[in-house]
Parts: structure tokens; C-alpha cells; sequence
């Protein structure tokens, strides 16, 4: 890095770049939509916790993707809030490139922990006499913290490459916050590398992944046609349908937004797409769930009644 280039101490988010009355509007609807997210997580995390009932594998791994959609959410909404009520709309360059780490990291993270999430259901329709043995705890406990570590040293990764580019302007950043592609706009080196590692990275996580939850499911689709009783069929695949919800919610926004040519999409459209992959996906999780699976609405329906009997 040459000594004569100049760092820029922060940046400027432009936003949604709205008339002030529409963002007072976008402050209440963002704002309504991130309390949804914290409540509705925080509600499917509590019951697993409180109820012996979902104390299983398939619910432990729940627990950590309402963790990793709080979290993921609350990397980038409450500055996104800020701004929108805020004259100056700014960050340090320093938070800047930790929002992007964050957001990379638990972005990774939750597209492992539905491959996982999907292992799992596929262990238990198609092997289900071995599914205590297989599914341990110990090995829910490895396949869990692999996906933590996997993702932030992935992340970990992108941000030791950033931060060997000089960043000297411009200063402003057409996104309602660091986006790793915006990020890359800031510095005036080339950034191809930078280009060509987080475009490798998003097939292995993104298409690689996918691939893994598509095979998995196709043979418990088989397996669910093979169960005889009607029942069963049904329990089966009301659990995978919430599952492949998450899952198309998931890949398909990130899909489009990390590999999809970038002529094919303005940058507004671009905001549309990361306003749902880090604030709608996180928000419709948990209504997927609680609304599909009859044992979370059970285990609520259990809760309330020894609330009201106390």
C-alpha cells in the first residue's frame, strides 16, 4: 500500500434516497418489522428452552437460526433505522467494515445451519431407527459450532482482503449499509481479486449448499411417499414444507443477489433484494414455523396456560 494514500475516516450511507415524509413512514414500517423479528425469534427460542418437549435435535438447531436472525438482523437494521430519522447519514469507516464482517458471517452461518437443519430432517424420515445414534448430541454440538467457525472465518477472510486495499473515495455508498460489493466501490486500487474470492465463495456457500438441501430432499420425498399411514405423510411433510419455505426464502434472494449478472439488476433493486435477505427472511422464519409445526404452537399453547394459571 502506497504511503501517500489517503484513508477516508467514514462514510456515507445514501439510503433509499426518499422524500423526509416517506422516511418517517419507512422509520415506523422498518421499525414495526424489526420488532416482529426480535419478538418472533425470541418467543421460538424461549419455548425450546422452556419446554423439555423440543428439547431434540431438529429444535436445537432451530434455536441456533433464530440466534443467527436476531443477530443478522440486528447487524444492519438499527443503523439502517438511525439514518432514516438522522440529518447526517453516516458511519465510521472502522463500524463500517465490522457491519460488513458481521453480515458476511451470519449470513454464512445461517446457510449452513439450514444444510444441516435438512441432514437432520432428511436422518430422521429416512433413517429413523437410527436416527438417536446418528443425530447425538455430541454431533449436533460439532455440526452446530463447525458452522459458526466456518462462517466467521470465511468472513474473516473477505475483511483481511479489504483491508489490504487503499481506501481514498469516494466517500458515499449507494446502500442502506457496508454491503461487501459497495465497500469494494470505496477503494481506488483493483479490486478484482476482491471480486473473484467473494464470487467463489458465494457458489460454495450458496450453490454447493443448496445442492446438498435439494439431494436431501429428494430422497425424503421418496420416503415420505413410501410411509403408509396418512398421518404420518402429513406430519412429515407439513415439518419439511416449513423447512423448504426457509430454504427457498433463503437461497433464492441470495441467489440472485451474489451471482446473478450485475446488469441484470439496478442498484435500487439491489436494496429491495438485501431489505429482504436481512430483515424479511429473519422476520418470516419464525411465523413459518410457529404457523406450520403443531408442536411450537403447542408448546405455546403450554406456556400460556401455566402463565394464566399462576
Amino acid at each position: 500500500m502506497e504511503s501517500n494514500q489517503t484513508w477516508i475516516s467514514e462514510v456515507i450511507l445514501l439510503g433509499f434516497q426518499v422524500d423526509p415524509e416517506l422516511e418517517v413512514f419507512l422509520f415506523g414500517l422498518f421499525l414495526l418489522f424489526y420488532s416482529l423479528t426480535l419478538l418472533g425469534n425470541g418467543v421460538i427460542l424461549g419455548l425450546i428452552c422452556l419446554d423439555s418437549r423440543l428439547h431434540t435435535p431438529m429444535y436445537f438447531f432451530l434455536s441456533h437460526l433464530a440466534i443467527v436472525d436476531m443477530a443478522y438482523a440486528s447487524s444492519t437494521v438499527p443503523k439502517m433505522l438511525a439514518n432514516l430519522i438522522m440529518q447526517k447519514k453516516t458511519i465510521s469507516f472502522a463500524p463500517c467494515i465490522l457491519q460488513t464482517f458481521l453480515y458476511l458471517a451470519f449470513a454464512v452461518t445461517e446457510c449452513l445451519s439450514l444444510v444441516v437443519m435438512s441432514y437432520d430432517r432428511y436422518v430422521a424420515i429416512c433413517h429413523p431407527l437410527y436416527y438417536s445414534v446418528i443425530m447425538s448430541w455430541r454431533v449436533c454440538t460439532v455440526l452446530a459450532a463447525t458452522c459458526w467457525i466456518f462462517s466467521f472465518l470465511l468472513a474473516l477472510v473477505h475483511i483481511s482482503l479489504i483491508l489490504r486495499l487503499p481506501f481514498c473515495g469516494p466517500q458515499k455508498i449507494n446502500h442502506f449499509f457496508c454491503q461487501i460489493i459497495s465497500v469494494f466501490k470505496l477503494a481506488c486500487a483493483d479490486t478484482r481479486l476482491n471480486q473473484i474470492v467473494l464470487f467463489v465463495g458465494s457458489v460454495f456457500v450458496l450453490v454447493g449448499p443448496l445442492c446438498l438441501v435439494l439431494g436431501s430432499y429428494a430422497r425424503i420425498l421418496a420416503a415420505i411417499l413410501r410411509i403408509q399411514s396418512a398421518e404420518g405423510r402429513r406430519k412429515a411433510f407439513s415439518t419439511c414444507s416449513s423447512h423448504l419455505c426457509m430454504v427457498g426464502l433463503f437461497f433464492g434472494t441470495a441467489i440472485v443477489m451474489y451471482l446473478a449478472p450485475k446488469s441484470s439488476h439496478s442498484q435500487e433493486q439491489r436494496k429491495i433484494l438485501s431489505l429482504f435477505y436481512s430483515l424479511f427472511n429473519p422476520m418470516l422464519n419464525p411465523l413459518i414455523y410457529s404457523l406450520r409445526n403443531a408442536e411450537v404452537k403447542g408448546a405455546l399453547r403450554r406456556f400460556l396456560e401455566k402463565k394464566r394459571s399462576l
